[in-house]
């Protein structure tokens, strides 16, 4: 097996065909001590209402479809509830086995993202960084998507667009939406089409689209213990689009109000109430940031003719940004100047909008990344492909990668920065609720499991990436996959019991899916 990728990392190449079953590993329970005697402590989890994003909805593989929604963080935490007194847990069921991706395809509407070996297991392809032709051919071509192999077989090119929610509203205990940021929370807008804060997986099963909020709908409940998990977002959906501003970072003073207000509304609406809420992670450390590595451009013994065409490409670029003129620093030049491609790994090409602006001069603002640098795991899918149906213009090498698919140190350090800001705020709402909220410190628990690389419970071992067995996370590289969940809704457990003296049972890892094996032909 020489090539695993997530599907859209493949397209640099193909969406290729996947004929056969993909696996899915389990492990037994191991046997164990004899666990403490279940008891509620001083909580009443009765009617248990989650509200929260993507992370509370079950969204992983970059999609919402059953066996992850059956599996969502809330959903996992009223299983171990039963045990103490918990009543139905019922949340707004898709019904779709492979839901709908959001991720773009031209061509395609993708389900899941799956693990795909394009290979097989005993195969021996590997793509060239550089389209066929460059620079030797009259005529260099770039690669055509789909053309290399059929496309992926059912049920893995199935995919569904939302539906309408059928069932009982009125009956519902998850009120968590995939991709909503916390004001979104607190706005009616965010059930109107017409609004730019529409969001179609709130209005699909929102009691009255358009003018009631989702804390309304939630509060309506009338939940007995709540799970309030928002916030993520509000650092995420800036980093993963490589903190270019597609999606804005949200202020201090705005997540403050925004936050403040929420759990005001939860406490206010039932005097005896509690609850748990969880903080924000350090979203720089999962795998959709550490997976496509700084210096992922590699060049074998064939690639000579590549290798000296793109060197001498670059010779008047490294020349013309020491013209006197720009008055650059000698420790700008030395930053922006591209090092001769070699045989082996090298560096990727980088747009850097922290540079000194010379395009008005014909002088790109590019760089070669550093092990400084994060390149995202959507960026998989653009290295090694055309600008505009050029084949001289490859992304990457010849062309900088695009702002939005790296994190520099100066944006990581600002991520990390606002993430220490929110969570200081998400503190100080559990200590002023009089003691009726728990704190589950999320991020403590993710930077553990990120530091220590592997980690075994009860027998089960995990580890801060998505590959199998022991991958924790799915396969879009920021939501964890079934047994992510569990090993997360434990974090809010152990919380829980920590704070109203409950023993309410952790959940067992092996009763829930890891990253299945990648699919081949």
């Amino acid at each position: 097996m020489k090539k695993t990728k997530i599907i859209y990392i493949a397209l640099a190449t193909a969406l290729i065909v996947g004929s056969c079953k993909q696996e899915n590993i389990t492990l037994e329970a191991p046997a164990g001590p004899t666990p403490t005697t279940p008891s509620k402590g001083t909580a009443d989890f009765t009617k248990f209402v989650a509200i929260g994003n993507s992370l509370t909805a079950g969204f992983q593989a970059n999609a919402l479809f059953n066996e992850g929604q059956v599996n969502s963080l809330p959903k996992i935490m009223s299983t171990q509830f039963a045990t103490v007194g918990g009543g139905a847990f019922n949340q707004p069921d898709i019904n779709s086995v492979n839901g709908f991706s959001s991720q773009p395809v031209p061509g395609f509407f993708l389900g899941r993202l799956i693990l795909f070996d394009p290979d097989g297991p005993t195969g021996s392809r590997t793509p060239a960084p550089f389209p066929a032709g460059f620079p030797g051919s009259a005529a260099p071509t770039c690669p055509s998507l789909g053309s290399a192999t059929p496309a992926l077989k059912a049920p893995y090119n199935t995919a569904d667009f939302p539906a309408a929610f059928a069932g009982n509203k009125a009956a519902l205990n998850n009120f968590a939406v995939p991709g909503i940021l916390l004001g979104q929370a607190l706005t009616a807008a965010t059930g109107n089409p017409a609004s730019p804060f529409f969001n179609g997986l709130w209005a699909r099963f929102a009691s009255a689209p358009g003018v009631k909020t989702i804390m309304d709908d939630a509060i309506s409940a009338n939940g007995s213990f709540f799970l309030f998990d928002l916030g993520n977002n509000d650092v995420l959906g800036y980093a993963t689009t490589g903190a270019s501003g597609v999606i804005p970072l949200t202020s201090q003073a705005a997540f403050n109000a925004q936050y403040n207000a929420a759990i005001g509304l939860l406490l206010a609406s039932s005097t005896t109430s509690k609850g748990v809420i969880g903080n924000i992670p350090d979203v720089t450390t999962i795998p959709f940031f550490r997976t496509v590595l700084w210096n992922a451009i590699a060049f074998k013994d064939t690639d000579a003719a590549t290798i000296t065409a793109v060197n001498a490409g670059f010779v008047p670029y490294n020349g013309g940004i020491q013209n006197p003129a720009f008055a650059l620093s000698a420790t700008e030049i030395a930053k922006r100047t591209i090092p001769a491609f070699k045989v082996g790994s090298n560096a990727i090409v980088i747009t850097d909008k922290t540079l000194t602006n010379l395009t008005s001069f014909g002088v790109p603002s590019i760089r070669p990344a550093t092990r400084f640098d994060l390149i995202t795991l959507s960026a998989g899918g653009i290295l090694g492909t055309c600008v505009g149906g050029n084949a001289t213009q490859i992304n990457g090498i010849t062309v900088g990668l695009a702002d939005r698919f790296v994190l520099m140190p100066s944006e990581i350090t600002e991520i990390e920065g606002r993430t220490v800001e929110f969570n200081a705020i998400i503190k100080a709402a559990a200590d002023g609720s009089n003691g009726r909220i728990a704190l589950a410190d999320v991020n403590a628990a993710f930077t553990s499991l990120v530091l220590s690389r592997i980690q075994t419970y009860n027998g089960v071992s995990i580890s801060p990436g998505f590959a199998p067995p022991t991958g924790a996370f799915s396969e879009d590289g920021v939501h964890p996959n079934s047994r992510g969940y569990a090993f997360m809704a434990n974090i809010f457990i152990a919380a829980i019991n920590a704070k109203f003296s409950a023993t309410v049972p952790l959940a067992d890892l092996s009763k829930y899916k890891g990253t299945a094996l990648p699919v081949n032909p």
